[in-house]
């Protein structure tokens, strides 16, 4: 080895200007501003008593799903949401019907139609009266619109490298 020659960097280290920037992280529905997240966060301590019932059913992971609660997407923060199934989950109030309440909630569902997103509006007096039918409609819309990725059929491609390969006699 001639006095010009270096060692190989060792994992993690090297030349960070080199290393292009931009390309980890999470996927893009997991990333918000941190003053977005600070704002669900504040959000989560003052919710409405419909939405803590809701909340109180759907953190049980009905159905195998799990939900987030006042989740910030799109500068928006969805009263919760299932990412798996993509779909979300909006408890309308009164407020909702009056003024132009109805034209800013079809902006806000065609924009996260854009990204994926269905949207089901429920409305807070059904939760109050029903809460157990709602969790049935929600987890029904939930597998309606998920597995995104379903797991492959018996007999279905073949292993992956690596994986024990059992031939079918």
């Amino acid at each position: 080895m001639t006095g010009t020659e270096q060692n190989p960097p060792r994992n993690g280290e090297g030349d960070r200007a080199a290393k292009p920037r931009g390309g980890g992280g999470p996927p893009r529905i997991l990333r918000a501003p941190i003053k977005e997240v600070k704002k669900a966060r504040a959000d989560r301590k003052n919710m409405s008593l419909p939405e803590v019932l809701l909340w109180q059913a759907l953190r049980k992971e009905p159905g195998g799903f799990k939900f987030r609660r006042q989740n910030p997407q799109l500068g928006y923060r969805l009263d919760f949401a299932c990412l798996e199934a993509r779909l979300a989950i909006e408890v309308d109030g009164e407020a909702h019907d009056r003024g132009d309440g109805p034209k800013r909630d079809a902006v806000r569902d065609q924009r996260f139609g854009e990204i994926g997103f269905a949207t089901l509006r429920i409305p807070a007096i059904q939760i109050l009266k029903d809460p157990d039918a709602v969790i049935v409609g929600i987890v029904a819309a939930c597998r309606e619109r998920a597995p995104l990725h379903q797991r492959a059929a018996p007999g279905g491609p073949p292993p992956r490298s690596g994986e024990d390969f059992k031939e079918a006699s």
